[in-house]
């Protein structure tokens, strides 16, 4: 029986699983599921194992409301991008069957959003765990949402939040809406946060990206009657506040495509397209230095005419990307523009010297849901669970 082999090759036989393999094997075995898969030096190892096979560079997709885990290949002259498997929490049955409207990625966690908008949950899906979270009021369509952590000493135990905000205009009430409340998982309690932004607004479309705890999302200018240029803003989970504006190695403004990634989840990159002439070159940025009060930026990444390509601009409210620094290409996630055939999920690899392809992620695809990549790197982070009762505590700043 593999159950009685010592624990040092348990760990060496179960670091070698994809990652999926891996969560149906850790539930044939008790011992497996509470100890092994939790622990610390097993994560590292199988991190390690992970990064010496190609396939297992992975990323998380959401397509069609399901949420996917996918190894990426770039190396083949034909690059593939294929599911290792449907991603679906075994401590809720019910999970496969619901539809995923939004995901947010932060330390190997996910924030999941339905489709109908009315329930959240942070779910780890390499331990397993999950946790849904009740509203303080109620969850409604213009709701946003972003995870972090607050930054405490080494050795204190991460404390996940989760903010929820409202920055909408209310044609009825005539005036902007502005609610910010935060989530805390450690003490499962609300709090509303008092906070008077002195930006536009953060639209609907652009979607937050969450790096070293803190989120980084794209602003806009407030200017009475004009359209303002395009900043960036990032909430500090530590200090529970916005910090200052903070520059972009570009001239954006509403309607241009947007995007925010990852870089081995130390740096950020911006992907910048305009929406106007010339409206194809496709510029991205990796940064050189990234905090909540200052962010500076290396000279541009990549930057092609996509006119031969796809004779199109991406998406400003689909759009997402990847980045691989090494072979210095970039993998943007959107669909296809061919009317009057059906509309595909697609893969376009940009690269140098008029390198470009396309991957087909199968499916035809659903114009109300935009197909979402993030990174995602495997975290043994245990969620903390709601108290036996379920209650949930709520304050005021």
């Amino acid at each position: 029986m593999m159950s009685d082999l010592p624990r040092d090759m348990e760990e060496e036989v179960l670091s070698k699983l994809p990652m999926t393999s891996l969560r149906r094997a850790r539930f044939t075995c008790k011992r497996w599921n509470n100890s092994l898969s939790k622990n610390l030096s097993f994560t590292k190892k199988y991190k390690n194992e992970a990064a010496k096979r190609k396939e297992e560079y992975q990323v998380v997709m959401m397509l069609e409301y399901k949420v996917y885990l996918m190894s990426v290949n770039l190396l083949n002259p034909s690059p593939s991008i294929e599911p290792i498997g449907k991603l679906f929490s075994l401590d809720d049955a019910t999970h496969d069957g619901v539809d995923i409207g939004k995901i947010f990625h932060c330390d190997g966690l996910l924030l999941c959003v339905t489709k109908d908008r009315t329930r959240l949950v942070v779910w780890n899906p390499f331990n397993g765990q999950t946790r849904w979270i009740q509203p303080r009021d109620t969850y409604h369509s213009c709701d946003r949402y972003a995870l972090g952590y607050e930054n405490t000493t080494k050795y204190s135990r991460r404390s996940h939040k989760v903010l929820r905000f409202v920055d909408d205009y209310d044609h009825s009430l005539k005036r902007r809406v502005c609610e910010f409340e935060i989530f805390n998982l450690n003490t499962s309690s609300w709090k509303v946060v008092d906070f008077n932004p002195g930006w536009m607004m953060i639209q609907y479309f652009y979607r937050g990206l969450s790096l070293k705890g803190n989120t980084y999302w794209f602003a806009e200018e407030n200017l009475v009657g004009k359209i303002g240029r395009v900043f960036l803003l990032c909430f500090n989970f530590t200090t529970e506040s916005f910090g200052p504006r903070l520059p972009l190695p570009f001239r954006g403004r509403y309607g241009d495509t947007l995007s925010l990634s990852s870089v081995r989840e130390e740096q950020l990159a911006v992907l910048f397209q305009k929406s106007d002439a010339p409206a194809y070159t496709l510029k991205v940025w990796i940064s050189s230095k990234v905090g909540p009060n200052a962010v500076s930026w290396h000279k541009v990444f990549l930057s092609v005419d996509m006119k031969p390509f796809t004779g199109f601009q991406f998406l400003n409210y689909a759009g997402s990307f990847f980045v691989d620094e090494k072979k210095k290409v970039v993998v943007v996630i959107d669909m296809t523009r061919s009317p009057p055939l059906p509309i595909r999920n697609m893969a376009y690899i940009i690269g140098e010297n008029g390198y470009f392809k396309t991957v087909d992620l199968g499916d035809f695809a659903n114009r109300n849901c935009w197909p979402l990549v993030c990174s995602y790197v495997p975290s043994s982070v245990k969620i903390n669970q709601a108290s036996p009762l379920g209650n949930q505590r709520n304050t005021r700043s």
